[in-house]
């Protein structure tokens, strides 16, 4: 793991990177479910299993060549029925937002004026999160299932590559049976410039890899969008700010292997979280906004429906608030904690599954 003082560059570089593949090939972690609920497309579950599978073998091979700093990664807890009903109203935002956290990002890099609405909205729910954050470190705590173990592996006693293992060869089976199919891409002409999803699963996979390596955590950028709420609401309103328990809390302390110490938190300080964090947010917006310019596609479209931008907002302040009460956003559980395996992730996934299919029966009645 990288000295945190060292970590800037090559998290912004990571980030730069995800926004460029996920801009070219426009591969958001919404679209696997809403494409499916709304038109029974399954092209993009299919790269969403790519991803999870090619995360799972790259993370086992670090992790068995002594590359990653810490397995589980900090942060990631026990599981708890919090975890599923966070990703329950995550799974409604992220379909009303037209996208995941870093979907928004790389949306609002290009341009899309729905996507800023939906940014604020993400900072907006991260603040009213800190409202409720002790009544709802109660609820966790006393639906939580277990404490002695966090991933599958760890309860069942075993080696995780056996697990891995388990899961990666009847999936390269499937995958491909699907390539002998031609079910990897789109038929027709496809965009100047454009990137197959499937290459940007493996891309993702490889950059998540990657982040874990040099900081040791995946990618994840909700608890940067909860500093920069708190920035705002100090500022805004100091007093009341100075009474919100959750900006003080720190849920990231722990010894690295190089004898430092790793502490942050979603308070508006200079910390771990935020030299990690905060360039990854700063590199997805420019690397899509790169991408955009490259292709003289930037523009920021007027005459959006009032409808559409109130829903943007509303899916916004949805995944804030939800990425709050499930320990993180998809991307920190779906390409981070699911390929490991790691409990609070698969509840979290779990429900994202309802929570994505009454977003699409909201979003019908909107755009209908």
């Amino acid at each position: 793991m990288m000295p945190i003082g060292s970590i800037y560059i090559p998290a912004f570089a990571v980030g730069a990177a995800v926004g460029f593949l996920m801009h070219r090939s426009g591969f958001c972690l919404v679209c696997p479910f809403r494409n499916f609920f709304l038109f029974r497309d399954a092209l993009p579950a299919r790269n969403l299993l790519l991803a999870v599978v090619s995360s799972m073998v790259l993370f086992e091979a670090a992790r068995r060549l002594g590359l990653l700093p810490f397995y589980p990664f900090p942060m990631l807890g026990f599981p708890s029925v919090s975890h599923l009903i966070g990703g329950g109203v995550f799974g409604v935002g992220m379909v009303l937002a037209g996208g995941c956290a870093v979907g928004v990002l790389y949306r609002m890099g290009a341009g899309n004026l729905v996507a800023g609405t939906a940014f604020l909205g993400l900072l907006a729910g991260s603040a009213a999160y800190a409202e409720i954050h002790p009544a709802w470190s109660v609820v966790k705590e006393r639906w939580t299932l277990s404490h002695g173990w966090s991933t599958i592996p760890q309860g069942l006693g075993i080696d995780p590559g056996l697990v891995v293992l388990a899961v990666a060869v009847p999936s390269v089976a499937l995958f491909l049976r699907w390539r002998a199919a031609g079910s990897w891409t789109r038929r027709g002409t496809l965009p100047r410039g454009y990137v197959p999803m499937w290459a940007a699963a493996i891309g993702l996979s490889v950059l998540g890899t990657a982040i874990y390596v040099l900081s040791g955590m995946p990618i994840g950028i909700t608890t940067s969008c909860a500093k920069m709420a708190g920035w705002v609401e100090s500022v805004f309103a100091p007093g009341h700010f100075a009474t919100l328990d959750y900006f003080r809390s720190v849920p990231l302390n722990v010894a690295s292997r190089a004898g430092g110490i790793l502490r942050g938190g979603p308070a508006p300080v200079s910390d771990a979280l935020a030299a990690i964090q905060l360039p990854l947010v700063a590199g997805v917006v420019l690397g899509s906004a790169l991408s955009a310019v490259l292709l003289s596609e930037f523009r920021v479209y007027r005459g959006v429906p009032p409808p559409q931008l109130a829903a943007g907002f509303a899916g916004g302040i949805l995944m804030g608030l939800a990425s709050r009460m499930g320990s993180g956003c998809n991307v920190w559980h779906l390409l981070g904690g699911v390929p490991i395996l790691a409990a609070p992730s698969l509840l979290f996934a779990a429900g994202l599954l309802p929570g994505a299919w009454a977003g699409t029966l909201l979003l019908r009645k909107i755009i209908t």
